[in-house]
């Protein structure tokens, strides 16, 4: 009887201490998903005219979200990003905010971040964090977030008047992009690699 008293307490103190750490993992999840968006509204800001469509840092952050977090808490970094930019939280280039920057003319890129999102931290969390995934995902997430950019390009622009072709569209929206892009890339691998031997024990 003794023995199976001690047992049964043994086992209440073992659940009670997986309950503690799954929520202390949890809470960590939540809080590292906050800072990265964070980061990526801080990488927002670091920009430089390019004509119509400037040239930032967000890719870069987003890379970096996904790349550390994975699909889920990656994917909500960049969802909640979106959401505080679209309710008027000046996060998005420029220190701008409101849902005229999502219909407006490079509105589309801002749909693009989040299926970059998706593509890295799938690629992360499939066939971990080696080099070559995860410059496969970001390649893949950066090629997904021209489309939606250019796509959204074109419709606004043939909506104002100023209808163009695919040339000169990719010549704006993707063409002065590529080796800036190459270069956030290669810096993205990089500090994932660095920084997810910090976070990656605390992340659940």
């Amino acid at each position: 009887m003794d023995k199976t008293n001690s047992n049964e307490n043994e086992n209440e103190k073992n659940n009670n201490k997986n309950e503690r750490s799954g929520m202390r993992n949890r809470l960590l999840g939540l809080t590292y998903t906050a800072l990265f968006t964070a980061v990526i509204a801080v990488c927002s800001q670091i920009q430089i005219p390019l004509g119509p469509v400037p040239f930032t840092l967000q890719t870069l952050g987003i890379c970096i979200a996904a790349g550390i977090l994975g699909l889920k808490r990656g994917f909500l970094s960049v969802l909640v990003y979106v959401i505080l930019g679209a309710v008027g939280v000046p996060v998005f280039a420029g220190f701008s905010g409101g849902v005229g920057c999502i219909t407006g003319p490079t509105g589309g890129y801002i749909t693009g971040f989040l299926f970059t999102g998706l593509a890295v931290g799938l690629f992360a969390d499939l066939f971990g964090k080696k080099v070559w995934s995860l410059t496969v995902g970001m390649v893949v997430g950066i090629l997904i977030c021209y489309v939606f950019g250019t796509a959204w390009f074109v419709i606004v622009s043939g909506q104002n008047g100023n209808s163009m072709d695919i040339m000169t569209a990719l010549g704006y929206c993707v063409f002065p992009f590529l080796l800036p892009d190459a270069a956030k890339i290669i810096a993205s691998v990089i500090l994932v690699n660095r920084i997810d031997a910090v976070v990656k024990p605390k992340v659940s």
